[in-house]
């Protein structure tokens, strides 16, 4: 049984998820909306959420704080993650700094051509 155990297992194995998880999130950041799969989108959005809220709650603290954030965002997204947050935290933080949460929007699009996967797109949303 499964009692309380959170995230979505998306037929991988552990190093696969996380490796997935960070793609899509740090492509998600580069290009501010991903089409994918319904469930990848709902396994990658709250942990999204999270990481605009980190960066937008540092805009006023100190250089250290900053500095910490940053790393943890970067921590959090592995390497070769440097593009995906300098733009999390200088382009998409600011720009959510009067809003509290809900910064993302899951628009369904139907079925794959392919193999019938339900998808969707996962997308930045604008004022």
């Amino acid at each position: 049984m499964r009692h309380q155990v959170a995230g979505y297992k998306l037929n991988r194995t552990p190093g696969g998820r996380i490796a997935l998880r960070r793609n899509l999130i740090k492509q998600f950041f580069t290009h501010e909306r991903i089409r994918t799969t319904e469930a990848k989108a709902a396994a990658i959005r709250g942990e999204a959420e999270r990481m605009i809220t980190i960066a937008r709650n540092v805009t006023d603290k100190t250089d250290s704080e900053k500095v910490a954030a940053r790393r943890l965002i970067a921590g959090r997204l592995g390497n070769n993650s440097n593009d995906a947050v300098k733009k999390l935290f200088d382009e998409i933080a600011p720009r959510f700094a009067d809003r509290n949460g809900g910064y993302t929007r899951v628009m369904k699009l139907g079925p794959r051509f392919g193999d019938k996967a339900e998808m969707a797109l996962l997308e930045l949303v604008e004022e």
